[in-house]
């Protein structure tokens, strides 16, 4: 089911700015606001299970191989 989300105290000039990104791509404010906070759920999905991803690979190592090391392999098994 669909919930409804309000956000009050929004500055004029962030208003400004989102209501103009929107019309720039077409969309109404309402569609953009929620592209983008779909877009800020799925990032924030990602994060955590690449956090889950560095835990457990710390955990088989014993903590031998730093976080950077961890992600750049990641990153490379994503071909990115």
């Amino acid at each position: 089911m669909a919930r409804v989300i309000q956000i009050r105290d929004v500055p004029d000039d962030v208003h400004a700015a989102l209501a103009e990104a929107a019309r720039s791509e077409g969309l109404s404010l309402t569609r953009f606001l929620r592209q983008e906070l779909e877009h800020v759920a799925r990032r924030a999905q990602a994060v955590r299970d690449n956090e889950a991803v560095v835990r457990e690979t710390q955990a088989t190592v014993r903590g031998s191989v730093d976080r950077d090391t961890i992600l750049k392999a990641l990153h490379g098994g994503r071909g990115e």
